[in-house]
Order: C-alpha cells, then structure tokens, then sequence
C-alpha cells in the first residue's frame, strides 16, 4: 500500500464491530462510504442524465473500460476531457480494467455462477486467446479482432480519466480446478507489477490506483493473493473474481478474504449488489460497492422492495398487477413511488416502454442510496446490527433500526 494523499485519502469517521463509515477522497470529490457506485457502463447510467444521478445523492459512478474501448473508443472520449467531459459529470469516477470482461466473454457472468441463474458458460468464441501477454477478443459490435494487455488497460483508463483505475486481472469462474486458479492467480500479480509499471512512468498524476485480490474459492490462494496485493503500491483493494457457487460460499469466501486487507486501506467489492450480500459485506468492513442489479432488474420489469422471502424483489410483469394502485414501496421518496402506481408501471414494463426502465431506474438508485444512507447512520450510532436485522426482516431503508428517521445525506 501507499499513501499519497494527492491521488487518494481515506479516513474512517466512525466504527461498529468492523462495520465502517468513511470519506473517499478523491481529485473530483469526496465519497461517502459505505457507498454503492452505479454503472455507467457507456458512458451513462441506463436510462438517466448525469444531473440526475448526482441529484439522487451519488458520488461516484463506474466506467467500463472494456465496452467504452471498444466503443467509442479511449480517444474519442480524451478529446472532450475524459469521461467527466464525455459524460457531464462533475463528481467522482472509477473505472474497471476490462478484466472481467474476458471472464464473462469466456466463461459467463457473475450473475450466471453466484446468483444461481446457472447459464452455462459465455460466448467462448469471443476470446481468442488468454496469455501472459494479454487477451485477443473479438469486438461484440463488428467482430474486429482486439488486444489487451496490463499496459493497454492502463493506457485506456488514463485517456478516460477516471479518478480510481483498477488494475488488469483475470477473473476466473468458481468451477476452474486450484490448478488453473493459482496460474491464473500468479499471472494476475505479474499483470498487477506491468500496471504500477506504466502507470508510474505515463499514467496521470492524481489518478489511484487498487489492486485486485483473487484466488477463487481456495482460502491459501485468497491469503497469497492477499499479501501480494497488499504489499504492491496501490492506493486502495478490491476483492475480486467469482465468490464461490452460491451465497453461502460466496460468504465463507468474503469472511475469510475481508480480514486480510490493510485495515488503512479503501475496500472495493466487485460487482456484488444484492441487499443481504451488501448488509454482508458493510459488516465485513467493506466499503464501497458495485453492481449492474438496479439496471438489470429495470430492464426486466422487476422492482426492488423490502421483502427477503422473495430476494428483496417485486416481478411487476407477473399477471395480476391490474388495478394495483400501490407505490412499488410506500414511503418511498423516488419519482416512480411518487407519483405512479404498480399498475401503470407494470404496464408499461409488459408493453417495452423505455418510461418504465427509467422509473424503475430512479427507484432502484433512490432505495440502494436510501439503503447506503441509514446503514451509514446505523454504523455511526452504533445500532449496525439492529438495522441490518430490521432490513432482513423487511423493513425499508427509511424505517429501519438506527438509520429511522435521519434524512439522506
């Protein structure tokens, strides 16, 4: 780890057991932790104008390096000043390396192995080579052949100008052997060395930079990962690769991982984002947070509530929502809850209208940052783990053990 505070300071403000809330500081701003950071995976959050991100309380949004390379391109988007210029936004900005896009490309998404969809496998002949040198693939738009190495991730993410890089890895799938895994594992430290080497000589001087701990599911891996990672000169760690084959792995896996972080150090989990992981992960001392579930589930007509039994989740295509003339949640504050009921959302959700994956954009980012806010509160009164109890119970956000009645940051 280094601490240079002109790329990145992180101060923890309060504790609860290892539950933490802190400030992320950043060259455009601070971020409140524990934070979820929405994907504007082109350049956008689905369906939404910057402006209105920000104006639901977010300050810090993820970029996709590898969708923005192969479209518009890093240089396109250099030309209007980076992302922040590109994009219209003015606040905190992290992006990914396009590493885990080589995991999806090649052996499925995260949301095929860990939340139990059970697709198997991805689009294989997208990958056409995975080496020490880096990944060929073939653009998802025209099937031009690509090539991406630790240095070219780099290079791409300092044209976008994002405020946090991360570090090129491979994400491997929970099924790959310890074998594979720990090549795998070894090749990523090595890419971690080529990033810090680049980015040291060319890249921009108050961009940080986090490593990625991997290892798959094997706790000695997770550890030499750990240590490795740590000990490297990056400004911030995030766990990575796929958790395990369902919840309850993913969880040993994330208690096992969490405590062999520098405690000093900014804690990323990728791309996990359901409530009980999230409740999960803050416990741990994680701090910041992304996922594609609020988008995912918008465009699939499904909203976020506060309901365990069915995952937290309200199929608003299901048959039966006629004449439904409750908000998606009462007592919740977004545009769609407001002033519209699950009838006419489950309407336009049946009918393909872009009006009811925008509604349902702005509930699932006004709830997640709700949900962000109280449990910010619960950590800083001390009654962390009345709220996440409440929440597992099914009480929203807003009602909530120690987070009752505060209002969002």
């Amino acid at each position: 780890m280094r601490i240079d505070p002109e790329r990145l300071r992180f101060e923890v403000e309060a504790r609860d057991g290892d539950a933490r809330a802190g400030v992320l500081h950043t060259a455009h701003g601070p971020v409140r932790t524990p934070a979820f950071i929405p994907l504007a995976t082109k350049g956008t959050v689905r369906g939404l104008e910057s402006e209105e991100v920000a104006g639901l309380g977010y300050e810090l949004v993820l970029g996709n390096t590898y969708h923005l390379f192969v479209s518009p391109g890093p240089d396109r988007i250099a030309a209007a000043d980076g992302l922040h210029g590109f994009m219209s936004w003015d606040r905190a900005l992290i992006t990914d390396s396009g590493g885990f896009q080589v995991f999806s490309l090649a052996h499925g998404g995260v949301a095929d192995e860990v939340k139990g969809s059970g697709r198997p496998g991805g689009d294989h002949g997208s990958v056409l080579s995975i080496g020490e040198e880096g990944v060929r693939f073939r653009s998802y738009k025209d099937g031009t052949p690509l090539f991406v190495s630790p240095e070219v991730s780099m290079e791409i993410q300092a044209k976008l100008g994002s405020d946090i890089a991360l570090v090129f890895d491979e994400c491997t799938p929970y099924h790959a052997d310890r074998e594979y895994t720990a090549r795998s594992m070894e090749r990523t430290h090595r890419w971690l060395g080529r990033c810090l080497d680049w980015h040291r000589l060319e890249g921009p001087a108050r961009q940080a930079v986090f490593g990625i701990v991997q290892g798959g599911v094997y706790e000695d891996l997770r550890r030499e990962s750990a240590q490795a990672v740590s000990e490297a000169e990056v400004d911030g760690l995030a766990i990575g690769g796929t958790l395990g084959r369902d919840k309850a792995e993913m969880r040993e896996v994330l208690e096992m991982t969490a405590p062999l972080l520098p405690s000093e150090a900014p804690k990323h989990l990728l791309g996990i984002g359901e409530i009980d992981d999230l409740l999960g992960g803050i416990a741990l001392g994680l701090d910041v947070f992304d996922c594609a579930v609020p988008t995912r589930l918008a465009r699939h007509g499904t909203a976020l509530t506060p309901d365990p039994d069915n995952r937290f989740r309200l199929d608003l295509r299901k048959p039966g929502r006629e004449g439904d003339r409750n908000p998606i949640v009462d007592g919740c504050p977004c545009p769609a809850c407001r002033n519209h009921d699950r009838d006419y959302i489950s309407y336009l959700s049946r009918a393909e209208e872009l009006t009811a994956v925008r509604l349902l954009c702005l509930h699932h980012l006004t709830y997640m940052h709700q949900f962000m806010t109280h449990a910010r509160t619960a950590i800083t009164t001390g009654t962390f783990s009345t709220y996440s109890a409440s929440i597992l119970a099914g009480v929203p956000p807003w009602a909530a053990g120690g987070g009752a009645g505060q209002s969002p940051a």
